[in-house]
């Protein structure tokens, strides 16, 4: 079989999901030559913001929330400012459509959740209606693969449920710090890795079609500049306990994020 070889390093400004290292191999793979090659796919499906390396203004995305995301790099990751461990290579899998579905199902459950606690929250005002949401994207996207592939949408799985939860559930405690760290990291994460996903997945499984969850309405980077000046203005006043209690939220980020990705990796989590 041939095997595809994709390093998708995603090293992020401020956020780096704790990528798994996985080998992911299509079924629509051939060509033993190639499958002795490339025998590992090693892909770090971080879900991250790219590297400004030298910002202009260096606020608390560049600063804080950066630093806490290079604890959970590794070397391979981030070879300047990595301090993980390195992870083990993890046995090959053979994606599927289904794989495929139950990730961008699971994805749009989290994003729900995510657009709920903004649509309820005053002080995320600013964030609703924001060319970043993905539900709507990723409804057309499920409808699409469902037709095209005689594929049934499943049910919500454990991960998109579990991280789901807890954002619902920051909501309905207030934390406002908390939850910023999660959106930040979540919504940016797929302007960047999620983004060398799509791409991948869009060649080995889609025939090179490019989903709606993959396209934004207008240019990304100005829009990713312009959501990272408001988050930067909420965080202008807040005391240090709230700008730590936002950091100390990126593991859990992580996490959650790393969890969705795992189904692309034969359920095998990066955590």
């Amino acid at each position: 079989m041939r095997s595809f070889v994709v390093a998708l390093f995603l090293l992020g400004t401020n956020y780096f999901v704790a990528s798994f290292t996985s080998t992911l191999v299509t079924h629509e793979s051939r060509c033993v030559r190639d499958a002795s090659k490339n025998s590992a796919f090693v892909s770090s499906l971080a879900m991250s913001a790219p590297t400004d390396t030298a910002p202009e203004k260096e606020g608390f995305i560049e600063t804080e929330l950066r630093a806490a995301a290079m604890k959970l790099h590794t070397r391979v990751q981030a070879p300047k400012e990595g301090k993980a461990p390195e992870k083990k290579e993890k046995k090959p899998h053979v994606i599927t459509h289904d794989d495929y579905m139950a990730f961008l199902v699971d994805s749009q459950h989290v994003y729900k959740a995510i657009e709920d606690v903004v649509s309820t929250t005053e002080a995320f005002a600013v964030f609703r209606d924001s060319p970043l949401d993905r539900v709507k994207a990723l409804d057309i996207d499920i409808a699409f693969m469902e037709k095209e592939y005689s594929i049934k949408k499943p049910d919500v799985g454990q991960p998109g449920q579990d991280y789901a939860n807890v954002i619902r559930q920051l909501g309905t405690d207030g934390g406002i710090a908390e939850f910023l760290c999660h959106y930040y990291n979540f919504y940016f994460a797929h302007t960047a890795g999620g983004r060398m996903i799509g791409k991948q997945m869009s060649k080995l499984l889609l025939d090179k079609k490019t989903l709606e969850f993959y396209k934004w309405d207008g240019n990304i980077n100005q829009i990713k500049d312009r959501v990272k000046g408001e988050i930067e203005d909420m965080v202008a006043d807040w005391s240090p306990d709230e700008r730590k209690r936002c950091t100390d939220q990126t593991a859990a980020a992580f996490q959650g994020g790393g969890a969705l990705n795992s189904y692309l990796a034969g359920g095998q989590s990066p955590h």
